[in-house]
């Protein structure tokens, strides 16, 4: 059997630490992730998805992330429940993060995260790329 969840979206709030009484930090966050469709007024939709990390990883994305941070999550689907203060059952699906990258930087606004997107990811600007100098003859195509 495989249980393997590999994500890529925008954390939607910032990271809650806490601690357990052994005093291990456990980090819960949620991403949003596109999910590639349009509803009936052509916007685009997204899945939040519940994420919960431990230890190490913890600590690194209470850190080093926060509300609008991209990020690349692995991990696995776990489901439990627990009461609710009425007494009824809940239940709850959630990553367990392995490993969490970190893929940018948090925008500034919606028009500069459009703008800079590819700069934050691959660690360029537009500017960059213009000032490429290569002949014809060094193309391999």
């Amino acid at each position: 059997m495989i249980n393997r969840v590999v994500l890529v979206g925008r954390l939607s709030r910032d990271p809650e630490l806490r601690k357990t009484n052994n005093n291990a930090s456990v980090v819960s966050f949620t991403v949003a992730v596109d999910n590639r469709t349009k509803d009936a007024n052509n916007q685009r939709s997204a899945s939040f998805i519940p994420c919960v990390c431990w230890n190490t990883v913890a600590d690194n994305v209470a850190k080093y992330t926060s509300k609008g941070s991209l990020v690349g999550v692995e991990g696995r689907l776990q489901q439990r429940s627990y009461k609710r203060n009425d007494g009824t059952t809940a239940q709850v699906f959630e990553v367990i993060c392995d490993s969490v990258q970190f893929l940018g930087s948090k925008p500034q606004s919606n028009t500069a995260a459009v703008n800079d997107e590819n700069a934050n990811l691959f660690g360029s600007s537009d500017d960059d790329i213009a000032s490429i100098d290569i002949t014809e003859d060094e193309l391999p195509f």
